[in-house]
């Protein structure tokens, strides 16, 4: 999709275009795109340039969200509760997270999977949420595994959940991000297995809650996490923000809007319109949710997040990318930068294997990134890497 703006022809190709924006915003953060080609490798000065513009955003006031500070701005300035992720803010603040109920089937699609997770919101994945998993092996923390947006627990694992718990990890998961319509969840609030849509701060506290369950749980000191997509970036505001700095060892992200996203230009596009004063994102937003919004480059979120650098001391990073991602864009925007007193292994997924054509919702369906993530948790037991063919969009966990 073109990066720029035509400054000629007339006011209705215009609206029409900045319509059409819109929809494939909304789209993209609930399927795939129906192509298979990797994305040409971008420059560091095209995210730069993404990342400049969209610092320029200036909050568009008087829109009369109803957020908790009571400004009734509805700027999203980040003042009060109203945490603003895109320069415009519709709904509450708030939402909650929950526990699972039951256990789902194991799944190798993450087609099947998404469906079964619409249909049973709240089941565990298979091989997670068993409250009496101890380990003796101090290099074995327990592991807190994250959903991405309009994911659930079980869609969101029902593939790893397993395998770790076998590899002997004690794995732990929950729904976070839940949100009504009125609180800014979007449209997707309406459908009951849709959750992390709410404000990713909101999320971060409710990570916070069951860090502390499982470390009570299991008597570890610190846990690892594994996370996809907003998980990720969620985990990193925990770490920063809300006191997980001491309490996680690891953490391992697959396609994570660590930086943002420009939704194959298209979130940039939002950002230089609401440049100009008129609210696109605001509007989009009560489609796709507080979280959506929050995740494209430059959002108030994504400037915080990033404000006091990419990583915190004493965190042992591992950024997976996928060169299909159709939502995390440019897909190596996700890459962390090693701060003081951490480390960081960014990975490309097809470095070494190009059959696996994962994009960004097959992601945690590919037999490789399991792989990956079981070197991460423990490279000593689990050294080898698998490259298998693993399919775009369906996902078959390394087959059809």
């Amino acid at each position: 999709m073109k990066r720029r703006i035509r400054r000629r022809g007339s006011t209705v190709r215009t609206s029409a275009a900045v319509m059409m924006g819109v929809c494939v915003l909304a789209m993209n953060f609930t399927a795939a795109s129906v192509r298979a080609e990797p994305q040409p490798a971008p420059t560091e000065q095209n995210l730069a340039d993404y990342i400049a513009a969209g610092r320029k955003a200036e909050p568009v006031a008087g829109t009369g969200s109803a957020c908790n500070s009571g400004s009734g701005a509805g700027s999203g300035n980040g003042s009060g509760d109203c945490y603003g992720g895109s320069g415009s803010s519709s709904g509450l603040s708030g939402g909650y997270a929950s526990d699972t109920v039951g256990y789902g089937p194991p799944q190798t699609a993450w087609l099947s999977a998404f469906a079964y997770g619409m249909s049973h919101p709240d089941v565990a994945p298979p091989g997670t949420n068993d409250w009496n998993c101890k380990t003796t092996d101090p290099d074995r923390r327990p592991v807190v595994a994250l959903h991405g947006t309009w994911m659930n627990a079980y869609n969101g694992f029902a593939y790893m959940g397993q395998p770790m718990k076998d590899a002997g990890f004690c794995v732990f998961t929950f729904n976070y991000g839940r949100s009504s319509l009125i609180q800014g969840g979007g449209v997707g609030a309406l459908l009951p297995g849709v959750m992390g849509t709410g404000y990713i701060q909101d999320a971060a506290k409710q990570l916070a809650v069951f860090v502390d369950r499982v470390r009570a749980a299991t008597g570890a000191s610190e846990v690892d996490i594994v996370a996809h997509s907003q998980g990720g970036s969620m985990a990193n505001w925990y770490a920063k923000y809300e006191g997980g700095a001491d309490k996680v060892r690891k953490l391992v992200t697959f396609g994570s809007t660590h930086h943002g996203t420009t939704l194959d230009g298209i979130g940039a596009l939002g950002r230089a319109i609401n440049n100009f004063g008129i609210d696109i994102l605001g509007f989009v937003e009560l489609f796709v949710g507080h979280a959506g919004i929050q995740q494209t480059v430059g959002s108030d979120f994504t400037n915080r997040l990033n404000a006091v650098g990419d990583t915190v001391p004493g965190v042992d990073y591992t950024v997976v990318g996928t060169r299909y991602d159709e939502v995390t864009t440019p897909f190596d925007s996700t890459f962390l930068k090693a701060g003081p007193g951490a480390t960081v292994d960014n990975i490309v997924l097809q470095d070494g294997c190009d059959s696996d054509i994962s994009d960004h919702l097959t992601f945690m369906y590919s037999p490789r990134a399991l792989s990956i993530a079981l070197r991460a948790l423990d490279p000593v037991g689990h050294p080898q890497l698998t490259c298998t063919f693993n399919p775009w969009l369906i996902g078959g966990g390394g087959s059809l």
